[in-house]
């Protein structure tokens, strides 16, 4: 009753049959504390992708575009009480895209808009790095700093902001989300504070050239996306589930299942 009121339809015997099929895969189970999960092998590519794709959250340089934004916005002839609005206006533009992000998630797919996400933020991080170097030698490059803020915004906001989030949920069972959100909220503030406190520095070391290690960033995490996260649009938690387990366990038998440690001790392979 409680589900047919949340989703607004009386048809949920699919929904129904996977969330008890995963209830009976972790029946016996307590839940894990987040060091556990460090622990255990068979969670190693699902706790990797978190790990990857949270600290790939601050570590984007995505909150640093703001620390640019007012110079640039003033450089452009913004008048410079309009500035704070602008400014405004780049967080609603992150704001929006999350939402939009959150629409269009189930139909475009987890590592399409996280893939398309980073390598977009890459490619504006060296155009505005470029912007930067030649602000003051061509009278048109403001502009064009202003539109790589709101550009690279806006590829943050449609991919990494909107789907990062929801990947516990699909990659972990009922007994490891909760351990696996307080190890994605640790890194989130953690690398928050890391970028907050280093940024100053990198842009007194390397100027307008500050944006090289950010896009590194994006370019190693998409590389991860590509060749590590599997997609998890459409499919069960079982299904997921398994497509790890063949991550984790590369002990194939000759039926062709994958066996975990326990298993493989005990199955004449």
């Amino acid at each position: 009753a409680a589900l047919q009121k949340l989703r607004g339809t009386g048809d949920l015997s699919a929904e129904l049959e996977e969330m008890l099929a995963e209830q009976a895969a972790v029946k016996g189970q307590r839940a894990k504390n987040p060091w556990e999960l460090f622990q255990n092998p068979a969670l190693r590519w699902q706790l990797a992708s978190i790990v990857v794709l949270s600290s790939a959250m601050q570590l984007c340089g995505n909150d640093s575009m703001y620390f640019y934004a007012a110079y640039v916005f003033k450089e452009a002839g913004i008048p410079q009480d309009k500035i704070p609005y602008v400014v405004i206006g780049t967080g609603s533009c992150e704001l929006i895209t999350s939402v939009t992000c959150n629409m269009i998630i189930d139909y475009a797919g987890r590592r399409p808009l996280l893939l398309g996400g980073y390598i977009f933020m890459a490619g504006w991080a060296i155009v505005f790095m470029v912007a930067l170097s030649q602000q003051t030698q061509i009278s048109w490059m403001p502009y064009l700093s202003m539109a790589c803020i709101f550009a690279y915004i806006l590829s943050f906001g449609i991919g990494p902001a909107g789907v990062t989030g929801v990947l516990p949920t699909e990659v972990f069972d009922q007994m490891s989300r909760p351990a696996a959100y307080m190890i994605c909220g640790s890194l989130l503030w953690f690398n928050l504070f890391l970028v907050g406190t280093a940024f100053p520095f990198i842009v007194k070391s390397l100027a307008h050239f500050c944006y090289i290690p950010f896009l590194v960033v994006c370019v190693c995490t998409a590389l991860y996306v590509w060749f590590f996260l599997p997609e998890t649009k459409g499919k069960s938690f079982l299904e997921i589930s398994e497509e790890f387990r063949k991550r984790n366990f590369k002990t194939k038998t000759r039926e062709g299942f994958y066996k975990g440690p326990e298993e493989i001790k005990t199955t004449t392979l």
